[in-house]
């Protein structure tokens, strides 16, 4: 579980979108289930995440959240020494739903179904 402190500090506030989006991108591939989004590629990489908040509100103690993130997958060739052809990267996309608890800032982040 992670706790997202800060983005509860942020709540209400003009920079709560951009503190989330910041935190967001900070998050490891496993985190924000990443993996399991992939469309078009075998293996997230971990960098160059990019996220957009989607909407948000506030419901029973929880602020819930819906948040696009784009980033890379690759599909890894043999690696063979005389394999000519690079890692290709693909453009992955998937949304994502977070619920941030307004108590102890403790947050579930859950893969949506496209």
């Amino acid at each position: 579980m992670i706790f997202l402190n800060s983005v509860l500090q942020a709540w209400n506030t003009p920079v709560f979108s951009e503190t989330l989006k910041t935190e967001i991108e900070q998050m490891d591939v496993e985190t924000l289930h990443l993996q399991q989004g992939l469309s078009q590629s075998s293996y997230a990489r971990a960098d160059n995440i990019k996220a957009v908040i989607i909407s948000f509100s506030e419901t029973s103690g929880v602020i819930q959240v819906k948040a696009g993130v784009f980033y890379s997958g690759v599909v890894p060739g043999c690696n063979c020494a005389d394999d000519p052809s690079p890692l290709d990267e693909y453009p992955e996309y998937c949304e994502l739903q977070l619920d941030i608890n307004m108590q102890t800032a403790e947050t579930a982040v859950r893969l949506l179904a496209e």
